[in-house]
């Protein structure tokens, strides 16, 4: 019965994240979702920033974070201002900024860590060949940014060109928007139910949020499940359903890409 009124629930709110207008909202201190742009809000990406977190470490089977999850910000957001070696051996080289919303309570440093060991991992969208993957400081010029914000600044964020699906009026996905990969705060500190019934840690599930985002951001659309039972490959909408297979994080399985019907 559980689960019945759980697809009743992210059905209604599928159908009302469809409807979203995709028009730019009128939001001044969130970001320009102009891919090629270098300028920043303030502070400066450039700028070194003090960070504020009261995030406990992400231990092995944890599912969710306990504590209150901020529910907006600032609106701005502070960059890493580190740049990485290059991910992946082979195909175009595309470069991306890491930045997280001020008054989120995370720490910048532990985001870009957990950002780039997924995209570094050969399980990622590297793994391939078609894709090499690089972390630049937020003063250099990026292709894309893999953005950590609220809730609320997600929701506006995602307003502007992506789908951000709300429950019950609250924006519950995180979206990609043209250069921009916006992971939602709610579901980086509490994973979603299809993970949760799973008891699939939390570690796992950003893993999967990110190369799911990022993979939008590569160009990559939703696809179902192609075997039930069987992993769900990353392109599947698991934060909602895993449409009868089992949640996996990795756009890679074995040699090869995982992958399922179109949708």
């Amino acid at each position: 019965m559980a689960l019945l009124v759980l697809t009743a629930v992210v059905a209604s709110g599928f159908l009302a994240g469809r409807g979203l207008s995709s028009s730019a909202a009128t939001v001044p201190t969130v970001p320009s979702a102009t891919p090629s742009a270098s300028a920043s809000p303030s502070p400066a990406p450039s700028a070194p920033t003090p960070e504020a977190t009261t995030e406990p470490e992400v231990v092995e089977d944890q599912l969710s974070l306990a504590g209150k999850v901020p529910t907006h910000g600032s609106g701005k957001f502070v960059y890493a201002n580190t740049r990485g070696p290059v991910l992946g051996t082979k195909g175009k080289l595309r470069r991306f900024h890491v930045a997280v919303e001020q008054g989120s309570n995370e720490a910048l440093t532990e985001f870009v860590d957990a950002v780039t060991a997924t995209l570094g991992d050969s399980r990622s969208w590297i793994g391939g060949g078609q894709v090499r993957l690089q972390l630049v400081a937020g003063s250099d010029r990026a292709d894309f940014t893999v953005y950590l914000a609220t809730r609320d600044t997600a929701g506006k964020m995602c307003r502007r060109g992506g789908t951000n699906i709300r429950i019950n009026g609250v924006p519950y996905t995180s979206c990609r928007t043209t250069g921009e990969a916006i992971i939602n705060l709610d579901r980086w500190r509490l994973s979603a139910k299809p993970y949760l019934y799973a008891k699939v840690p939390l570690a796992t599930y950003r893993q999967y949020v990110v190369n799911h985002e990022v993979g939008h951001e590569l160009g990559h659309r939703h696809e179902g499940c192609p075997k039930a039972g069987g992993p769900a490959p990353v392109m599947v909408q698991q934060t909602l359903t895993t449409r009868g297979c089992v949640p996996y994080a990795w756009p890679r399985r074995g040699n090869g890409f995982l992958t399922g019907p179109a949708r």
